[in-house]
């Protein structure tokens, strides 16, 4: 995936500066709100805290707060840039401990390389956090600094940098010397690199089973030996008495190498020299310390990991550290031990063995991976890492002694876990690995347009789809060359010039001959870009074509219907939003063509929503809405809605559908159940029918705007082929998001 300096440097910096805000958890609207928020009745919890400590769990968000703290000394591959330059990364680790446990983290930079300030400053948070996550912190005094902090805090802390890449790669190492046919108690292991994340992965290696003698490790004065002066006590642990003069040597009859160094220092020729069935963790980021190419291009019983996405078997941080303080939150432990970690890493490993569920492959776009040579390793993206994870170190941590809750309902602990992230939220994802499996050619009318040719790009880049983009060439190509794009990366049609101009008239006249065009008509409208970007999709020149950016709804559909028109067997065509809730996600339709629908419109509205869903890989549950719940309120406008939940049944029975129902009917599980036991829905519906435009497109606006939900659409439905129309001013996800949708449309329909 490449992403440019200006695209990162937009998305940190438009609208609210950072990555991340505070939001509060109870209201606070009313006078009597605040009265409970702050004075006077924040003073009871702050009595009850009093009098007892632990009830600062029970009163206050501490249980479920990380502090992410850094002083910037060894940021990523930049070094020692200082806590300011550091705070992008310390925000974004909390926006993935966020979004893969459901944690909260404030961030703190902290303005000293003296650890012992360091060590005090953190102690005296204890009484704000569940949690210290200690980040890019330069060795040694990051040991230090750690072991301080363990033996005299009653929180957990934990130093990523260290353990994170130690638990996961450990995991891998695990199952790549089962897979190879040997014992990890018997293997020879170079390490080159002797920093934090190498001396922890080492040792944590040893906690596993193998032995600290067959462990050499290189740092940039060679390989550490005991007759070395200018050790440090952490690097003394892997001294041994006879090392190798070189790492090349070194690599001769060596089962396994590590790599936690520099991009670049391993060749392929010393692959060559290793034992049968080599391992090797080229681990360095970006540039790995061998490309994985080259290293399976001269071993073919080579198993191989790094750091990238892109190849087998990724090392990947984001596997241990969310669901390991959410582990250790969840029973209160004091500390993260090694029993801990080890569990975490033995919770890894037995997950990539077990049968991969057809929800993860779907989220790579349908690639399938088994156990085996090119999958040691969970995906970072398999949902099931935090059931996984999180349970076995909380029953480590209760088993060691160190959780101050002593008891679980395990099977419940699981479902919390599942119900905290709502699995449901990662349809638009599953959607772009979907695109990325089989990208089509997309056509964008409004190709002059900036944030179209962002998205251009961006799908472009990502693999998602190739974008033409319509309009005038100079303005496109200014436009492109302003941003800083590659020419070469985009296809530019200027409709006015285009040598088809002539070809797509004729087509467009005999389909509108006898609706009362003319061929003079049909040459002037042609020339239009929606007309013109219709008529490419209609005859095969795109797959697919997204507009609406700067034109109103009426406008971009008119051209759609009248060059490609309606999908055989449906009479209209109609408007779905995806609307993404903090605990759930609902499809909403029709919002935005059918003002005033008939029961036998509404019949086809539900159908189309209900086979656009199932392309989500979500089962539709089907509510059909109205001010009335099952014949309570007999109006004109309610027997239309239930005239329409006949209609559907007659054409599609194996539909999960009811109504017509309350829109808090279709919500709440228990109305469902105590007060309507006959309906069709189990649990709460997810596809939200409403009776006419007015209803669904003020409920879909106000969720977006006052109930701060994430709303994805239009999908325009019914069209015989894909044709989807943006909000006006969409910003860039927005378009690369129904992109994909739009990709995914056409393969389903080829």
């Amino acid at each position: 995936m490449k992403i440019t300096k200006e695209e990162a440097l937009q998305y940190h910096s438009s609208d609210r500066k950072g990555k991340i805000e505070v939001i509060p958890t109870k209201p606070c609207l009313t006078s009597r709100d605040l009265s409970l928020a702050y004075t006077p009745g924040v003073a009871e919890p702050c009595r009850e805290i009093h009098k007892n400590l632990e009830d600062v769990y029970k009163y206050t968000a501490k249980g479920n707060l990380v502090a992410v703290l850094s002083n910037g000394t060894a940021v990523l591959g930049l070094g020692n840039i200082g806590p300011e330059a550091s705070k992008p990364v310390m925000e974004g680790k909390g926006v993935l401990f966020k979004r893969f446990a459901d944690i909260d983290v404030f961030d703190i930079e902290v303005s000293s390389h003296d650890p012992k300030e360091i060590i005090r400053l953190t102690q005296m948070l204890e009484p704000t956090f569940g949690g210290i996550n200690l980040e890019d912190i330069k060795a040694p005094e990051c040991f230090e600094i750690e072991e301080t902090l363990k033996e005299t805090m009653n929180i957990p802390v934990f130093h990523d940098d260290q353990h994170g890449t130690a638990i996961i790669s450990c995991a891998a190492l695990i199952n790549a010397v089962e897979i190879a046919g040997k014992k990890l108690s018997d293997v020879r292991i170079i390490v080159n690199g002797a920093g934090a994340a190498a001396i922890s992965c080492s040792n944590h290696y040893v906690h596993a089973g193998a032995k600290r003698e067959n462990i050499y490790m290189f740092d940039s004065k060679g390989c550490i030996t005991k007759d070395r002066k200018d050790l440090n006590k952490y690097k003394e642990q892997f001294a041994q008495n006879k090392g190798f003069p070189s790492l090349e040597a070194a690599f001769k009859d060596a089962d396994v190498f590590v790599g936690l160094s520099v991009g670049g220092v391993v060749q392929k020729e010393w692959v060559k020299q290793m034992a049968p069935n080599p391992i090797i963790f080229a681990m360095a980021n970006p540039d790995p310390e061998i490309m994985y190419d080259d290293a399976v291009s001269v071993r073919k019983d080579l198993i191989m990991a790094t750091g990238r996405s892109d190849f087998p078997n990724q090392v990947n941080n984001v596997l241990g550290f969310p669901f390991i303080f959410r582990g250790a939150l969840d029973v209160r432990a004091t500390s993260i031990n090694d029993e801990m970690k080890m569990a975490a890493t033995l919770a890894l490993a037995r997950l990539a063995k077990e049968k991969v569920p057809e929800m993860v492959f779907k989220a790579y776009g349908g690639e399938e991976f088994t156990f085996g040579k090119e999958y040691i390793i969970p995906k970072p993206f398999d949902p099931r890492v935090l059931w996984y994870v999180a349970p076995a170190v909380a029953k480590a941590a209760i088993e060691t002694g160190v959780a101050k809750i002593k008891e679980m309902d395990w099977a419940a602990y699981e479902d919390q876990l599942k119900e905290r992230l709502g699995l449901s939220k990662e349809i638009i994802r599953g959607m772009v690995h979907k695109a990325q499996k089989t990208p089509k050619k997309v056509v964008y009318p409004e190709g002059e347009e900036e944030n179209i040719i962002r998205a251009a790009h961006a799908v472009y880049t990502d693999q998602i789809a190739y974008p033409i983009l319509l309009g005038n060439e100079n303005i496109i190509k200014d436009e492109i060359a302003k941003i800083g794009y590659d020419l070469n990366e985009f296809t530019i049609i200027d409709p006015t010039k285009n040598k088809k101009l002539e070809n797509y008239a004729l087509e467009f006249f005999k389909r509108r001959q006898r609706k009362g065009a003319t061929l003079s008509d049909a040459k002037s409208l042609i020339k239009k870009k929606d007309y013109f970007g219709s008529m490419m999709v209609e005859l095969g020149d795109a797959d697919a074509m997204i507009s609406g950016h700067t034109t109103n709804y009426p406008n971009t559909i008119k051209p759609a219907l009248q060059c490609i028109g309606v999908k055989e067997g449906f009479k209209i065509v109609s408007g779905l939003y995806i609307v993404i809730t903090k605990k759930d996600t609902y499809f909403f339709a029709d919002c935005t063509v059918n003002v005033n629908p008939t029961a036998e419109q509404l019949s086809e509205i539900a159908i189309s929503a209900a086979n656009t869903v199932a392309a989500f890989d979500i089962v539709p549950k089907i509510a059909m809405l109205s001010f009335s719940n099952f014949g309570s309120a007999p109006y004109p406008e309610s027997k239309k809605v239930m005239d329409a939940v006949k209609l559907v049944k007659q054409k599609q029975p194996d539909l999960i559908i009811d109504g017509e129902m309350q829109a808090d009917t279709a919500l709440v599980p228990e109305l469902l159940e105590k007060i309507f036991p006959f309906n069709e829905i189990k649990g709460s519906a997810n596809v939200l029918i409403f009776p006419d435009l007015g209803s669904a497109n003020i409920a879909y606006k106000l969720l977006a705007r006052i109930g701060q939900a994430t709303v994805i659409g239009p999908i325009l439905m019914g069209m015989k082929k894909p044709v989807h129309v943006l909000q006006i001013s969409a910003t860039v996800d927005d378009i690369i998001n129904m992109t994909a949708i739009a990709v995914v449309e056409a393969n389903h329909q080829k």
